[in-house]
């Protein structure tokens, strides 16, 4: 269909997960796609697919908790295209245990790539967007910022706060042709969820009304719906896609 024809998107985590399956639904909707990862074997691996189907991506090894190599990777995305239409803040770690055991680094670590790094991607790409008058900016919240969940505190902390964060942002960039907005995604059966045991798996289906866990392809559409022309009337909102969880 190609609803993002000629588009310019940076995928944050994109090489593996539910930033893979985003990656790979852009690029095929017409988007010409720059993955920004850590994991350059898996990042590589991801652009390999993309352009064996015909489509055009990039790989750039970046930590967004690092400011200067946001800054320095959005300099060169700009010199390449000119211009970045649509960033997807979807990279994000766990690092969990109850708050009574966890440790200051495990803290640290989730604070600095769930929410400094989307502060990072979105000061840097953000400020491009608005020297040319568009864009969309995708935060990757979470079921539990909603609800909460036992021995998360550091991770459900990032993703309660990516919500304030993106009303903040779509007030502040709003009048400047650029929405902001999060996807808030339920239990999803990434690679790393489907090695779980067996029987922790059926008690995360139990949980969800719908009966299952979600694809990564079913949030890489909602990404792909807030990122596309046809949502630029949505500026600030929190789209759950959780088979029903917070109802």
């Amino acid at each position: 269909m190609n609803r993002l024809e000629n588009k310019i998107a940076v995928i944050t985590g994109g090489s593996e997960g539910i930033g893979r399956a985003t990656a790979i639904m852009f690029a095929a909707e017409g988007c010409k796609v720059i993955i920004w990862d850590v994991n350059e074997e898996k990042g590589s691996n991801t652009v390999a697919e993309i352009e064996k189907a015909g489509g055009i991506a990039s790989f750039e090894k970046v930590n967004t908790a690092s400011f200067s190599e946001v800054e320095a990777a959005t300099n060169k995305a700009y010199e390449k295209y000119g211009r970045i239409d649509i960033l997807i803040n979807n990279a994000g770690i766990t690092r969990d245990s109850t708050i009574k055991k966890m440790t200051p680094e495990q803290w640290q670590q989730v604070i600095d790539v769930n929410l400094t790094g989307v502060f990072n991607c979105s000061k840097c790409i953000g400020a491009v967007m608005v020297e040319k008058g568009y864009g969309r900016i995708v935060n990757a919240s979470s079921v539990v910022a909603l609800y909460g969940n036992f021995g998360q505190t550091n991770y459900v902390a990032t993703k309660a706060g990516l919500i304030g964060m993106t009303k903040t942002m779509a007030r502040e960039f709003g009048r400047k042709g650029v929405t902001v907005n999060a996807v808030a995604p339920g239990f999803i059966a990434t690679e790393m969820v489907k090695k779980m045991p067996e029987n922790v798996l059926k008690s995360m289906e139990e949980k969800v009304p719908a009966g299952r866990l979600g694809a990564p392809e079913e949030i890489a559409s909602a990404y792909l719906f807030l990122a596309g022309d046809e949502a630029a009337y949505i500026n600030g909102a929190v789209l759950s896609v959780d088979g029903g969880m917070t109802i």
